[in-house]
């Protein structure tokens, strides 16, 4: 099992993106700092302005959400999760494009932090 800590704005509407549109599980949730939740062999640390994760670094730099790191739900159909996901509001960064292990595409969580689907080949 994995464990991946990722900085949300607001940890209501990540828990609710999370547990909604790609059918993670609430295991607990510390008021307004911090969410945990589960997905097969995966469980999302959420960790909001309130956190410990969140405070500001010795040299100021301060832990904000977005960037490139991503973690991947695997689904058997791309096309039918990303009709069901559009429909609903959701952003997508990108298309459905194709490789060589299969399809995949970018989609982005209430704070901004890229979910990439990934179907494989």
């Amino acid at each position: 099992m994995a464990t991946v800590r990722m900085i949300v704005i607001d940890v209501d509407a990540a828990v609710a993106f999370y547990r909604d549109a790609l059918r993670f599980t609430l295991q607990d949730q510390y008021g307004p700092a911090m969410a945990m939740m589960a997905h097969d062999d995966l469980t999302l640390w959420l960790a909001g302005p309130l956190a410990s994760a969140s405070q500001p670094m010795p040299d100021g730099a301060c832990p904000v959400p977005g960037g490139w790191r991503r973690i991947v739900v695997t689904t058997a159909d791309i096309a039918a999760n990303v009709a069901r996901l559009t429909a609903a509001g959701h952003r997508f960064r990108n298309s459905i494009v194709n490789g060589p292990g299969g399809q995949q595409v970018l989609q982005e969580d209430p704070s901004g932090n890229p979910v990439e689907l990934f179907q494989p080949a």
